[in-house]
């Protein structure tokens, strides 16, 4: 069954603000296996610029598609059984340091059909509570053998 293509367009409400920990940084660091001391050493931060710890630049798929996220609307037919990753892209505004409050705002810019598959991509607007622009996600889903 095909996605519903009238999400094209169609925004999510923004998310419940999103608190960055220097430990949340730190788990995804070692997750990722990056051992920058940026991303676990609040001094080796400081040295190099920035406040307190910084996340790694793929760090906002944590919390970017998740609460308030359109993709959870059942009207879209998304089937999440069926979902593997696509590819992502990052632009930043300014890096994510730990003690930032994040929101997001994600909105369906494409569906398109590629054989079986659906691809689904969502532009996400990440901002802290105040509206300070952070970073925008790109992301695209594919949910596998979902057109005929």
């Amino acid at each position: 069954m095909a996605l519903n293509r009238d999400f094209v367009g169609r925004a999510s409400a923004p998310s419940p603000p999103y608190e960055v920990s220097r430990v949340k940084i730190k788990e995804f660091a070692a997750a990722i296996g990056d051992n920058n001391p940026v991303y676990r050493d609040r001094e080796a931060a400081q040295a190099a610029g920035h406040p307190d710890v910084i996340a790694p630049p793929t760090f906002p798929i944590v919390f970017s598609l998740s609460g308030g996220s359109i993709l959870a609307d059942p009207e879209l037919g998304l089937n999440f059984a069926m979902v593997v990753h696509g590819e992502q892209r990052f632009e930043y505004h300014r890096p994510i340091h730990a003690g930032d409050e994040l929101v997001s705002v994600s909105t369906v810019t494409d569906i398109r059909s590629v054989g079986r598959n659906e691809l689904i991509t969502v532009k996400s607007d990440v901002t802290t509570v105040d509206g300070e622009p952070v970073c925008t996600t790109y992301n695209t889903i594919v949910e596998r053998g979902g057109a005929s």
